[in-house]
């Protein structure tokens, strides 16, 4: 076996690598660059999942960054147990083969409860008193313990969110340089995620760009410069990238206007109640799964949401099939958007009627991904100082908001979730050994292969 290092650049393209990711670039040229053909919806939970299980979402079950639980009747995102994922991932299939391979996963999703040998990825603190304190969880558990001594706290807070920067993911790089040094896994998954941040503030076109490709090419250079002091084998990937969005599209608000959604009141604000919808839309970006309480009423949301502006096309079964995306977990139907459009999980007709949440960074609570949580609201003033503010009434143990987040979808100008529609500017896997590569793009479904190729050599038999 040879040992491999596996980084996930989130948002990285063919088309970035080049004068401002000199490394990425140096790996390409001694290497092989192709492009990823990917799965839909192209977000990170299921295309992770297919990459370490080499199967489509109606296999392993990861329909998106989240979905409705029909038996709670909830919205549920950023789930992290391990056990939501069906299907043999890479390092149970890497065992078969050589009972001595390890496996250490640095922030790739759904690492709880998981049978890899080791784990870290982000889990905050949630005192009684309403705090959210940054912290990371660890298998084994004296994992966290040795990163929090050598590196400091995990910067939860720069990891999502308006303070979202580089930090986080210089982190995750001493972090599982520091693994690699104690433990030495046959197969190290590293997930980067610093591109995320502005090409969804600012957009993939926007000159600032470079300065974020510079910074992560300088980070993951690191983990190159590693890889090649101890001659192991390194693969750099992207789970899809970014384009450029100026519409986003409020279905959840249309299927309201039609009669279709329910809601309650609390304190004079609204909630959505999913069980008492006739049909709502859980949002991930590009991509909306659609749920319908009665069979006989798919028909009808399908051509409502047809009619609107910024849709693509509505999936219906035979849709989803042909997409490998007809899991039960799936909505009834899934919404596509068209190119430069997104989807907002928004289903308030006013905006004082919105929930506390959708004002603060809250990612469990909102029945769908909120982009708009990278930026502090513009209608505050001072921003440092409503920030120094609040945080100074939560350190004296007072319950207070976060509300620091605005309600103007506008602001966001970068999306994904569709299916990228030129190769140049899709998903990317660069690996330091051309000679594993097939000729043509790599499918989604072969990288688990890929890379067990690479630790066990051409016989794992990728496919193109």
């Amino acid at each position: 076996m040879r040992a491999t290092i596996a980084i996930d650049l989130v948002g990285l393209s063919p088309a970035m690598v080049g004068p401002h990711t000199p490394n990425l670039a140096r790996l390409a040229a001694s290497g092989g660059m192709r492009a990823v053909s990917p799965v839909t919806p192209a977000v990170t939970c299921t295309v992770q999942s297919t990459y370490l299980t080499g199967l489509a979402p109606r296999d392993h079950g990861i329909v998106g960054n989240g979905w409705y639980f029909r038996d709670l009747n909830e919205v549920l995102f950023w789930r992290q147990s391990n056990r939501l994922v069906y299907g043999e991932r890479i390092w149970e299939t890497a065992r078969k083969r050589d009972p001595s391979f390890t496996c250490a996963n640095l922030f790739w999703w759904y690492a709880m409860a998981s049978s890899v040998d080791i784990a870290v990825t982000p889990r905050p603190m949630y005192p009684a008193d309403g705090r959210k304190l940054p912290d990371c969880y660890s298998a084994p558990p004296e994992i966290r313990g040795e990163l929090n001594a050598k590196l400091g706290m995990f910067p939860l807070f720069r990891f999502w969110g308006p303070l979202a920067d580089i930090s986080s993911s210089q982190w995750i790089v001493r972090a599982a340089l520091h693994v690699m040094d104690t433990r030495k896994p046959t197969l190290t998954l590293v997930y980067l995620p610093h591109l995320d941040y502005n090409l969804q503030r600012l957009g993939p076109e926007d000159a600032r760009i470079a300065e974020d490709l510079r910074a992560v090419d300088a980070a993951c250079g690191e983990l190159l410069a590693y890889a090649e002091r101890t001659a192991a084998a390194c693969v750099v990937l992207s789970e899809y990238t970014i384009e450029a969005v100026d519409t986003p599209v409020h279905l959840n608000r249309v299927l309201r206007d039609a009669g279709l959604i329910t809601v309650r009141e609390e304190l004079g604000r609204e909630l959505l109640d999913p069980g008492a919808s006739q049909a709502f839309a859980v949002a991930d970006h590009q991509v909306a799964h659609v749920y319908v309480r009665e069979p006989a009423r798919i028909a009808q949301v399908k051509a409502l949401l047809e009619r609107v502006p910024g849709v693509a096309q509505v999936l219906d079964a035979a849709g989803k099939a042909a997409l490998g995306l007809d899991h039960a977990r799936a909505g009834e139907l899934v919404a596509i958007a068209r190119p430069g459009a997104w989807f907002t999980y928004y289903y308030w007709l006013d905006d004082a009627r919105a929930p506390d949440f959708a004002r603060t960074v809250d990612i469990h609570r909102k029945p769908g991904y909120d982009p708009v949580e990278l930026f502090l609201d513009p209608a505050i003033r001072i921003p440092q100082l409503a920030l120094g503010w609040r945080l100074a009434k939560k350190a004296l143990g007072l319950r207070t908001l976060m509300d620091v987040i605005g309600l103007d979808p506008s602001l966001v100008r970068g999306s994904h979730g569709r299916a990228a529609q030129d190769p140049r500017h899709g998903p990317v896997l660069i690996s330091s050994e051309r000679a594993l590569l097939p000729d043509g793009d790599v499918s989604a479904l072969a990288v688990k292969d890929l890379l067990l190729a690479h630790v066990f050599g051409a016989a794992a038999g990728a496919r193109a």
